[in-house]
């Protein structure tokens, strides 16, 4: 009886690892279509590229990336990537506009949780408070006694409605609860040089695309937004540090296939996903793009995006944000 059960334990022990081999041995037929849902040349963009050469040889297949924008929030690329075949051969390469668009249309094309299979986190991206140099302040302390002294009449610089620079600058003012005009632009490039020419006194941009200006000294670094401070800035303090720990707010990456994609596609693409951001992490360092591994898993992902799904939208329902 003993020995019979120690051979059911381990035949039972087996069929897991027959399972997650069965899985690891899909690959692609075809090259893989990437979509970016945005313009060539932002983060989300840039770190599709970084990755397609490695995840390709990982997978045997190239990665074509395909840049769609349009609509409100990656709408257009994003839609198009929920309606294709889900056969493990088309990718969506997103930020986490993809769980913002919610709040900005009213009649939503696709669900941004239930219609995409999570397949891998592709990094964090901090976010730094900058201020126009001429401004007499050179830490948070005297940053908020300036923003009190001016009632309300401060510009605050966003990158658009919904985008990752508009959410953090809302947690700002939620954290501080100070009032200023908020000023949106086309994009962060156009409000960072809002900032650098004094049309605007303050903005939260990527530290990938804020380190080149405040290292060229054309804006002045206050407070990396959240709990830690960036690699790439580690002479800046993060919010908690300087005493506002409200003050948390970061863009993500992610890769998304349409839902229903089969299981081992999905194992194998994360894997693939996974083992290019281990190997490409000190360029990545160098991007200020940040890995956090405890999402390396699809679960943990779907998870998170449906977390941060709640939390986003609730911030731009906060600041009178309206779907149209």
């Amino acid at each position: 009886m003993r020995r019979r059960g120690l051979f059911a334990l381990a035949a039972g022990a087996v069929l897991p690892v027959s399972a997650v081999a069965a899985e690891a041995a899909w690959k692609p037929d075809r090259p893989l279509r990437v979509v970016v849902p945005f313009a060539p040349g932002g983060a989300t963009d840039v770190v599709a590229r970084v990755l397609a050469d490695t995840v390709g040889a990982l997978l045997g297949q190239p990665l074509v990336i395909e840049n769609r924008p349009g609509g409100a929030a990656g709408l257009i690329g994003t839609e198009a990537v929920a309606k294709a075949a889900p056969d493990g051969h088309t990718i969506l390469i997103n930020s986490n506009a993809h769980v913002v668009a919610p709040a900005l249309v009213s009649r939503m094309p696709y669900d941004a949780v239930a219609d995409f299979a999570a397949v891998a986190h592709l990094g964090r991206i901090p976010q730094v408070l900058v201020v126009n140099p001429r401004l007499p302040v050179t830490d948070l302390a005297s940053l908020l006694a300036w923003l009190r002294g001016r009632d309300g009449k401060a510009n605050f610089a966003a990158a658009g409605i919904g985008s990752a620079n508009h959410l953090a600058s809302e947690v700002f003012r939620a954290a501080t609860r100070i009032e200023v005009q908020m000023v949106q632009y086309r994009g962060g490039g156009p409000a960072m040089q809002a900032v650098i020419s004094g049309e605007a006194d303050l903005c939260v941009d990527p530290v990938a695309s804020a380190i080149g200006h405040i290292r060229g000294g054309s804006v002045r670094p206050i407070v990396v937004a959240g709990a830690s401070r960036s690699g790439a800035l580690p002479d800046v303090p993060s919010a908690s540090d300087a005493g506002l720990p409200d003050f948390s707010a970061s863009a993500w990456i992610a890769a998304f296939a349409p839902a229903q994609t089969p299981p081992a596609a999905v194992a194998a693409l994360n894997g693939a996903f996974n083992t290019a951001m281990q190997r490409l992490e000190a360029r990545l360092t160098e991007l200020a793009i940040e890995r956090r591994p405890e999402l390396a898993d699809p679960a943990a992902l779907r998870a998170f995006v449906r977390e941060d799904a709640l939390r986003s939208q609730q911030v731009l329902r906060n600041a009178g944000v309206r779907p149209e």
